[in-house]
């Protein structure tokens, strides 16, 4: 194999403008509706640090770049987990410095070529691996995120949530070649990143109609709830559907929950423990009670929250059967992960209902952030999003995306309501699958690099010294 081309390095002082580029645009592109496609700056600012002088020097402008963007969004991780919030606000900009150190391992050991190909790879796999698959897995703030306002949201129906990010790296790749390569790949990517997402995304005839009405309740009790719910259904007597926060109850459904609704001849969703039986522990449950007043059907949460007593994982998903069509439940946190909310998708789901518990003590902005999932969602499958969350923000996200209606932040009691049309069904993002191929690809670099840096190690250490 001919060794790669030389590598001009970058000196500190351009990398240091490309760092500050890369903080000023993602943080735009997040605090400011409409800013979004400054994401593409970010990525284009991002792409020439594989050039660094050294792998130390690749890892620290990545890390702090990350730590420059991430962590002001997630000052309420003190509120939540105390002293231990440091520790998580240091990983999550891990990855970045990663991304940074392992493209410049490719760069200089590949070439500029190779490694203008490999980057939207590197970049996908490595946000898809933090955000879905291992432990502390943490979706927010990845790049397509900043396209959950309703102005931007068409590219989360054309590209998905992932391959936003896929996209724009490669958009950076082929603006930073030179000559033909250059041309020819910044006018297809120009194409695709600012052309396409001007076609309108397909979306399936409306098929049935089905009126939903959410009361924001946290930590109340059985007397409360009820008056809660006979005010909701004074306000909107024509509603079908009720529907309150995860962990409205730390208790079973109680029997005067189960009365209301057979009395009021009502369809109730509503977050509640369903204990494990000869155990100590309990399944997070979102219950669907019946006109008839009997539990018609129930879903775990998927994904308990790390480090809190969140009940154990479920051990199924399904479904909802409603009169009106397939409904899929998503607790809380379940709406961050594609793949829980996915597979309600690949069920025939039709509409997903969201009981959620932010604690209203945990502050504004990480309820904002919060929020951001259920207009993400809806985008990306093309079916409507009723969020109610115990101290808001509380949404009917219509299936493009766009916000009708909601509740705001700190609003004990606040209402919502809204005519929630089902589509004859959803779909899947595009992304899916380049996400998962990008995540083997990373795992097949760095088991290559791995196995190079080991190989060479181990052939200095035979070679007698001289």
């Amino acid at each position: 194999m001919n060794p790669p081309p030389p590598v001009k390095e970058i000196k500190l002082g351009t990398a240091s403008l490309c760092a500050a580029g890369a903080v000023v645009s993602f943080s735009l592109a997040y605090a400011f509706t409409g800013c979004a496609l400054l994401t593409v700056v970010f990525f284009c600012c991002l792409f020439p640090l594989a050039r660094l002088r050294t792998r130390r020097l690749a890892y620290y402008f990545g890390w702090g770049i990350g730590a420059a963007v991430y962590t002001p969004h997630l000052l309420f991780f003190w509120k939540i987990f105390g002293g231990g919030a440091i520790a998580l606000w240091y990983i999550l900009p891990f990855w970045l410095g990663l991304f940074v150190m392992l493209g410049r391992a490719c760069l200089f050991r590949f070439g500029p070529a190779a490694w203008a190909c490999l980057a939207p790879f590197l970049w996908t796999g490595l946000e898809f691996f933090r955000s879905e698959l291992y432990y502390l897995r943490f979706s927010w703030l990845n790049a397509g995120y900043a396209f959950s306002d309703s102005r931007a949201s068409h590219y989360l129906a054309v590209y998905g949530v992932y391959g936003i990010g896929f996209l724009f790296m490669a958009f950076a790749a082929a603006a930073h070649q030179r000559g033909r390569a250059r041309i020819i790949g910044f006018v297809i990517l120009t194409v695709l990143a600012f052309c396409a997402a001007l076609i309108p995304a397909p979306v399936t005839a409306p098929q049935k109609t089905v009126r939903v009405a959410g009361v924001q309740l946290e930590f109340r009790g059985s007397p409360t709830v009820i008056s809660a719910l006979n005010d909701a259904a004074t306000k909107f007597p024509d509603t079908d559907v009720f529907v309150l926060s995860e962990y409205t109850f730390k208790d079973p459904v109680p029997d005067t929950v189960k009365a209301w609704c057979r009395k009021h001849r009502k369809f109730l969703v509503l977050g509640a423990e369903d204990p494990v039986p000869a155990s100590t522990n309990f399944y997070n449950t979102a219950f669907v009670v019946g006109t008839n007043g009997d539990i018609v059907f129930r879903q775990a949460k998927s994904v308990p929250v790390q480090f809190m007593i969140d009940g154990l994982p479920a051990l199924e998903q399904k479904v909802w059967e409603s009169p009106w069509g397939k409904i899929g439940l998503a607790i809380c946190y379940d709406d961050s992960y594609s793949r829980v909310t996915d597979e309600l998708i690949r069920q025939g789901a039709q509409a997903l209902i969201v009981p959620t518990m932010d604690v209203v003590d945990w502050g504004e902005a990480q309820h904002l952030l919060h929020g951001r999932a259920a207009s993400m969602r809806a985008a990306e499958y093309a079916v409507p999003v009723f969020r109610v969350c115990s101290s808001g923000i509380s949404q009917y996200v219509d299936a493009t995306g766009r916000v009708v209606s909601s509740a705001p932040f700190g609003g004990e009691g606040a209402m919502l309501a809204a005519e929630m049309t089902l589509p004859g069904r959803g779909r899947m993002p595009p992304d899916r699958l380049s996400a998962r191929l990008s995540v083997a690809v990373v795992a097949v670099l760095i088991g290559w690099l791995g196995v190079e840096a080991l190989w060479r190690k181990m052939r200095n250490w035979k070679q007698p010294p001289t």
